[in-house]
C-alpha cells in the first residue's frame, strides 16, 4: 500500500485464486489482486499474460472457473455484468463502448432510463447526466450526438456513465492509446479527482511512464500467473519490464543502420482527400527506416491510406521502384509491391473469428488459387508452418482463432499475411501500439530484418523514443504537410516536437 492510502485497511476489490481456462490456453492460475480505496492501482504484464481475462472476469463479462471476488467484504456473483455493476465494478474498455448514434445522456442511461408515467423522463436524464459530467470536468450538453465528441471527451462520456450507477471499482482498460497529450493530461486530472473521492482505480496500460507518474502500487501477471507487486518507491521501468518479462529489456531500442541502397519508394506532389490543400513529396529507399512523426490529426495515417488506395490521392504521382503505380484500391497498391499494416489491427488487419492460417494466407489467397478458382490448402499450410516459425507466432495450432491471441501475435500475423507477398515497400501505422515491451522489441528486431533484406519501410509512431531509437531519418507533418526532414544525426524530441507544432529551424528542411 502507497502513501497515499496509508491508514486505510481493509480492500475495496479483494480476488483471490482466480482461474480460467480456454481450448488449448490456460489464462489465469490462482491469480489474487487487491484494490484499496483511494488508489490507483496499475496492472502490467506482457500481452497473453491474463491481465484482459481478469478484468472481465472482474467486470461480470467471463465467468472464472474458480476463484472468489468480494467488493467491501461482500461476494460477487461471477459472470454477471448487471451483478459487478450493483456491486460497483466498471469496465472502461479499450474500445469504447458508446452509441455514436445517440445522445451523451441517452448514453449514460442506456438500459436504465428512468421514466414518468410511463415515458422515458428526458428531464430527469439531462439532469443526473449534468451531474455526473460534472464529475468528470466534461461541459457539453446532455443533447449532443456522442459522434460529435472527440475521443477524449467520449472517454469521459464512459467514465461518467460508470459514476451514474456508483461505481466503487474504475477499471480503465489503455485509456490513453488513442488520446492527444492534452486530452490524457485532463484524464489523468480526472483520475486524481476521482482518487480523492475515495475511488478504486484498476489502470491498464503498456505506457511505463503513465505508471510511474499515477500508480500507488503495481501488480504484474505473467503467463497467467501473480508474477510480483511494487510499492510506490519500487515503481521504475526497470523494474516494472523484469516482473513483465522475467529478463531485462533495454529502455529503447537503438537500431544499427547499413548503408542504404536504390530509390524504392517516390512520391511526389500527393494531394489526399483529407488534406486537399497540401502536397506531399518523399523518398524511401532500399533497407531504410524512415519515421513518420507528428501530432494526432497532421495527417500521417491519412497519407499512408491514400499511398495504399484505401482513400485513393486526388493527385499526385507514387513510383515504386521507378514504375508508377496509380492506387485506387488496395489491391492496386498490393499488385505494386506495398503492404500497409494499419493501426487498428482488429478492425483492418485481421479477420478475429477466422484461425491463424485463414489470416495469415488472406493477401496470396488470390495468387495461390488453383485453376484460378480452388482454394490452394497446401500453399495455404506452407505459408502458415513458415510464418510462425520465421516470425515466432506463439499459437496452440494453426486452426487457433486470433482473436484468441495476445495483441503482439495478432500484429505478427498482420506482417506475416503481407511478408507471404514478398512486398517491396511496407507502410507501418503505429506498429507497436497497444503490445507489451518485450513484443515491441520481436517487431522492432523484425523490421531491421526486413530493412535488412533491402525492403522500404516507412512508419508511423506517436512514441518519440521509438522514432528516436528506429528511424535512419524522420519526416514530420504538420495540418497536412511535411514540416521537414531529420537525419539521425540531428534527431532530438525538441526538434521532432518544434517541427509537429508548425515551427521550422536553421536545420529542418522539407524532403
Amino acid at each position: 500500500m502507497s502513501d497515499r492510502t496509508a491508514g486505510v485497511s481493509a480492500p475495496r476489490l479483494a480476488a483471490s485464486g482466480i482461474c480460467k481456462s480456454f481450448p488449448g490456453v490456460r489464462a489465469l492460475h490462482e491469480v489474487s489482486l487487491k484494490a484499496f480505496p483511494g488508489e490507483v492501482l496499475a496492472l502490467l504484464g506482457e500481452n497473453g499474460a491474463g491481465k484482459s481475462t481478469l478484468m472481465k472476469i472482474l467486470a461480470g463479462v467471463q465467468k472464472p472457473d474458480a476463484g472468489t471476488i468480494a467488493v467491501d467484504g461482500l461476494p460477487v456473483v461471477t459472470g454477471s455484468v448487471q451483478e459487478s455493476l450493483r456491486q460497483g465494478i466498471a469496465l472502461i474498455h479499450q474500445e469504447l463502448n458508446l452509441a455514436t448514434n445517440l445522445t451523451v445522456g441517452a448514453n449514460i442511461f442506456l438500459g436504465r432510463e428512468p421514466h414518468r408515467y410511463g415515458w422515458i423522463d428526458e428531464k430527469a436524464i439531462a439532469a443526473e447526466s449534468r451531474r455526473v459530467l460534472e464529475l468528470v470536468g466534461l461541459d457539453v450538453d446532455p443533447a449532443r450526438e456522442v459522434g460529435e465528441l472527440t475521443l477524449g471527451q467520449q472517454q469521459l462520456v464512459e467514465i461518467a456513465k460508470a459514476l451514474s450507477v456508483n461505481a466503487r471499482v474504475l477499471i480503465l482498460d489503455e485509456p490513453t492509446s488513442s488520446l492527444s497529450a492534452r486530452e490524457t493530461e485532463r484524464l489523468f486530472e480526472v483520475m486524481t479527482d476521482l482518487r480523492k473521492r475515495g475511488v478504486s482505480l484498476i489502470y491498464i496500460s503498456h505506457r511505463l511512464a503513465e505508471i510511474q507518474r499515477m500508480a500507488d502500487r503495481v501488480t504484474v501477471l505473467r503467463d497467467g500467473v501473480n508474477a510480483g507487486d511494487l510499492k510506490r518507491d519500487e515503481i521504475t521501468h526497470d523494474a516494472m519490464v523484469r516482473l513483465m518479462v522475467g529478463r531485462d529489456v533495454s529502455r529503447v531500442y537503438q537500431r544499427t543502420a547499413g548503408k542504404p541502397g536504390a530509390v524504392v519508394l517516390a512520391v511526389h506532389e500527393l494531394r489526399t482527400p483529407a488534406n486537399p490543400a497540401q502536397s506531399v513529396s518523399f523518398q524511401v529507399r532500399a533497407g531504410e527506416i524512415v519515421g513518420l512523426a507528428g501530432l494526432i490529426g497532421a495527417g500521417r495515417t491519412e497519407l499512408l491510406e491514400a499511398l495504399f488506395g484505401v482513400t485513393p490521392p486526388l493527385s499526385g504521382e507514387i513510383q515504386v521502384e521507378g514504375k508508377a503505380i496509380r492506387p485506387q484500391h488496395p489491391r492496386d497498391a498490393v499488385l505494386g509491391g506495398l503492404a500497409l499494416v494499419p493501426e487498428d489491427r482488429k478492425k483492418q488487419g485481421v479477420v478475429l473469428a477466422e484461425s491463424v492460417q485463414r489470416n495469415l494466407s488472406l493477401a496470396s489467397l488470390e495468387r495461390d488459387r488453383v485453376r484460378g478458382i480452388f482454394l490452394n490448402e497446401a500453399a495455404e499450410s506452407g505459408i502458415t508452418a513458415q510464418m510462425i516459425r520465421e516470425l515466432r507466432i506463439k499459437t496452440p495450432g494453426e486452426e487457433q482463432p486470433v482473436r484468441f491471441l495476445s495483441g503482439g501475435n495478432q500484429q505478427k500475423v498482420v506482417i506475416g499475411k503481407w511478408l507471404a507477398m514478398s512486398p517491396r515497400v511496407f507502410l507501418l501505422d503505429e506498429p507497436t501500439r497497444g503490445i507489451d515491451v518485450g513484443a515491441k522489441q520481436e517487431i522492432y528486431q523484425l523490421m531491421e530484418k526486413l530493412a535488412a533484406s533491402g525492403a522500404a519501410i516507412f512508419f508511423v509512431s506517436s512514441e518519440l523514443e521509438e522514432i528516436l531509437g528506429l528511424a535512419d531519418r524522420v519526416l514530420v507533418m504538420h495540418e497536412g504537410r511535411i514540416t521537414g526532414e531529420l537525419s539521425r544525426a540531428e534527431l532530438s524530441e525538441e526538434r521532432i516536437m518544434t517541427l509537429a507544432t508548425g515551427g521550422t529551424t536553421a536545420w529542418s528542411h522539407a524532403p
